[in-house]
């Protein structure tokens, strides 16, 4: 008598987990070796590399010629002056607001990227995609490639084997150590830096962060790999919720490829009239992916959208005669009319793509023209709370007034300061000599702001009630302008 039949309860299976079974809270690591590939997307993604690293070592040393009293390293994050310069732009303290819009600048290129081609940042230009592909290209330069190093695991650890792990992590150190030195170098002059660095004069925090950035690479790059993407990296689960069904996905046709078969056994079976898909079943398109997924299963976590089983297949295609394009970029509403026999629909326009370029240009274009329309100069003005005015022995009425003029640029300025909306009154700043004029001259130290007290003081007739006054701060030499508003106080003024 069967179980069923019996109606007595089946036994746990162990996959499942009976009560005595230890089952793994993950999923251990399998090895994976990814083999070299040839083609047009694998090109992009050495070009892509081969321009953000070049980038991203050597931009510290190109110049930029400021003025006098400025830097003149192009890119340079100057956390001791507070400044942050990029080319022209130059960035202070209290514009935080410029790095807060491109924030979301990038977080909205990150959807629109998306939108357009799903993982696109992770296949090309994520920083852990990039130095991966350099690690594993001096990898297989030393180690040989998948073949080889799978051999080569499983053999013994003699004098040949040896040398080449200590070659391959000593390049692997080399360019882990100059991508953490790089990044220190945006923090302060690089020529500078360098030679301070060599000659063991450097402040003890470069070192540190080179020492950190160095250890982190070098772990990331060359041991965690795919780790990172399938476990650490929050943006795959992310942007698994802004997708949809017209985004282009690295993408296997099932209506091409299946039933699977050998070539011979194509050829037969197209030969009686029968069906055979394309795909051999020639495991090319899991050998060369990073991550060790089988496109073929669908969409997955662990693809990255690199392209590279793109060309593995399309190379194959070519081999066996076959057209290419088994695998490639398309959207899950054209798997589906594939499979319907319905010719392919693309939209690249719709509505989150608009939404997100016009976000993207609308916030840019605020930020460009912020940047074209601001001035080097500050100015605020704080009125006196006790006593709000003062009544002089001639009747005349003084509001005192606390001023801080701010000096931006890295030349010591002349200003002038003047008062406006309030006829027949005159400006006095204490400790300097007192003048009837409505206007002060005033310098300001390069990079300070100077805190001045002042004194306004009005005809008996002109000041019975509270008025809007103004005052104009204006750069002598560049004629820029700043202003800020406040008010005169009088015996009619209100409380």
């Amino acid at each position: 008598m069967s179980t069923a039949e019996s109606g007595a309860r089946p036994p746990l299976s162990p996959v499942v987990g009976g009560l005595d079974e230890d089952i793994p809270l993950y999923e251990a690591r399998k090895e994976i070796y990814p083999a070299a590939v040839q083609g047009r997307f694998r090109t992009i993604k050495w070009a892509i590399l081969l321009v953000t690293l070049g980038i991203y070592y050597f931009l510290p040393f190109v110049r930029w010629d400021r003025g006098p009293n400025a830097p003149d390293q192009a890119v340079l994050i100057d956390l001791a002056n507070g400044r942050f310069y990029f080319f022209p732009i130059e960035i202070w303290p209290q514009e935080l607001y410029y790095i807060t819009g491109l924030m979301v600048i990038a977080a909205l290129g990150l959807f629109l990227m998306n939108a357009v081609a799903g993982r696109m940042w992770c296949g090309y230009l994520c920083p852990q995609t990039v130095w991966t592909d350099l690690f594993y290209a001096v990898e297989r330069l030393i180690e040989g490639d998948r073949r080889e190093q799978m051999k080569k695991a499983q053999g013994p650890w003699d004098l040949e084997r040896i040398a080449q792990k200590i070659l391959k992590h000593s390049l692997w150190l080399l360019i882990a150590w100059w991508t953490g030195g790089a990044w220190v170098l945006y923090f302060a002059d690089a020529p500078t830096l360098v030679l301070d660095l060599v000659t063991f004069q450097a402040p003890v925090v470069a070192y540190v962060w080179i020492g950190i950035l160095t250890f982190t690479t070098y772990v990331l790059a060359g041991f965690m790999r795919e780790q990172v993407c399938l476990y650490m990296c929050p943006w795959p689960r992310i942007q698994a919720a802004l997708t949809d069904e017209y985004a282009l996905n690295v993408t296997y046709r099932y209506d091409r490829g299946e039933q699977r078969m050998s070539v011979k056994k194509a050829e037969a079976a197209r030969a009686r009239g029968e069906p055979a898909g394309d795909c051999v079943d020639c495991h090319q398109c899991v050998n060369v992916c990073p991550t060790g997924v089988d496109i073929r299963d669908g969409l997955q976590l662990g693809c990255i959208q690199c392209g590279l089983c793109i060309d593995a297949c399309d190379n194959v295609m070519a081999k066996i005669g076959r057209p290419t394009g088994l695998i490639g970029y398309d959207t899950d509403v054209n798997v589906q009319r594939r499979i319907a026999r319905e010719e392919p629909t693309y939209k690249l326009v719709r509505a989150r793509t608009v939404l997100y370029s016009v976000l993207i240009v609308g916030i840019g274009a605020l930020m460009t023209f912020t940047l074209a329309t601001r001035t080097s100069l500050g100015l605020s003005a704080l009125h006196d709370r006790n006593p709000v005015f003062v009544t002089l022995a001639d009747g005349s009425i003084r509001n005192g007034f606390t001023m801080r003029l701010t000096n931006k640029s890295l030349e010591a300025r002349p200003f002038r300061l003047e008062l406006i909306g309030l006829a027949g009154a005159h400006l006095d700043v204490v400790g300097m000599p007192s003048t009837a004029e409505q206007s002060a001259l005033l310098e300001v130290l390069p990079d300070q702001t100077r805190e001045l007290r002042v004194l306004v003081t009005a005809p008996k007739g002109d000041a019975a009630a509270s008025r809007t006054i103004r005052f104009r701060l204006t750069d002598v030499v560049t004629g820029a302008t700043a202003y800020t508003d406040d008010f005169f106080k009088g015996p009619g003024s209100a409380p």
